[in-house]
């Protein structure tokens, strides 16, 4: 979309059609025999057009189809409609009805928004994530934190990739990291600068140029999986099997005026559809993470020894007990990754290796 259709867009209050690009819609909508008119929302992704073919479209998709022309939901991509970083307030606003990231990208207001996206070391596998969010408390504490920020409602949060590097030299020690301009998370960003990387903030699109151009030294901010599907494998060289996390926990919102007008089977659909995608990320990414390793063949593979990565890792718990000294609901959360981590340690294999 150019600038002066998006001022246009952001001028008027009438609703997109069908035609606009990047819309994943159904066709014609049904009307209600009321004469009312299908429910119909703007959402937009933290994903480009390549990656939201695999970790939101189809869900959409299929709740389009299953809304049976009741609502409608028409799904925009990364800075489609609004740069991401202004995402939150968008859609307080009203401007956009929903969206799909992480907390700590879309710079949402609440304590905890450091823990979305890729929280140092919080997590190992992608099951994690939901394990933490329905069994140890964060879906409550996300509730809590959500339900004081006036026009936007949480609706859930799920996992992910993991956090590799991706660069253009190996990098096979921490001092290889010192220097490198890297594309990554805020909060992610923040805890590598303590190594010496150096985080950098562009738009999506402007990714595989900044690498092409030397802007970029490399990226960290997902996994292998996503460095061939968007096509930073074609710009790259190298690929640290190392990661500062082993899953990305994103969310869905909504604007909770928008969502409170949705009814309640409308709402149980949507959730359902969360759902889906977060099943199908589940195999897609653990299928991906193997097998681009394996038969990628774009990528040479490197590592830094554990004994030197465990660096990192005491550093992150050092950088927890910083964020926990932020607020009182900071500090719950910290104990439950704390004793999360305990607990998965005294499980051993499968859930911890030595």
């Amino acid at each position: 979309m150019t600038d002066r259709n998006r001022r246009n867009f952001l001028k008027q209050a009438g609703v997109a059609t069908a035609a606009t690009v990047g819309a994943a819609t159904v066709g014609a909508p049904y009307v209600h025999a009321q004469s009312r008119s299908p429910i119909r929302w703007r959402m937009q992704t933290y994903a480009g057009p390549a990656l939201a073919e695999h970790v939101i479209k189809p869900s959409i998709d299929a709740f389009n189809r299953a809304a049976n022309g009741e609502m409608e939901i028409e799904l925009y991509y990364a800075d489609q409609l609004v740069p991401t970083g202004e995402l939150f307030r968008a859609m307080q606003r009203g401007t956009i009805d929903a969206v799909q990231s992480d907390d700590d990208s879309i710079a949402a207001p609440v304590d905890v928004s450091v823990f979305g996206g890729y929280f140092p070391f919080a997590s190992r596998y992608s099951l994690d994530v939901p394990v933490l969010f329905e069994h140890y408390g964060l879906r409550e504490i996300w509730e809590e934190a959500y339900g004081e920020v006036e026009g936007v409602t949480w609706l859930g949060a799920g996992a992910w990739d993991p956090c590799n590097f991706v660069t253009r030299e190996p990098i096979r020690s921490l001092e290889d990291l010192r220097g490198k301009r890297v594309f990554t998370f805020p909060t992610a960003g923040r805890f590598l600068s303590r190594f010496g990387v150096v985080p950098v903030t562009l738009p999506w699109e402007d990714i595989e140029v900044a690498m092409q151009t030397r802007e970029l030294d490399g990226i960290a901010w997902a996994g292998i999986t996503e460095a061939y599907t968007v096509g930073w494998a074609d710009v790259s060289s190298y690929y640290l099997t190392n990661n500062i996390s082993g899953a990305w926990a994103g969310s869905y919102f909504a604007n909770s005026e928008r969502w409170n007008e949705v009814p309640e089977h409308l709402k149980t659909l949507f959730k359902l559809c969360m759902d889906s995608s977060h099943y199908y990320r589940q195999h897609w990414y653990w299928w991906g993470e193997a097998h681009y390793r394996t038969t990628g063949g774009k990528l040479e593979l490197t590592s830094i020894p554990e004994s030197e990565w465990q660096t990192l890792e005491n550093e992150a718990l050092a950088f927890w007990d910083e964020i926990a000294a932020q607020s009182e609901r900071n500090a719950r959360l910290v104990e439950i990754l704390k004793a999360y981590r305990e607990t998965m340690q005294q499980a051993g294999p499968p859930y911890r290796y030595a």
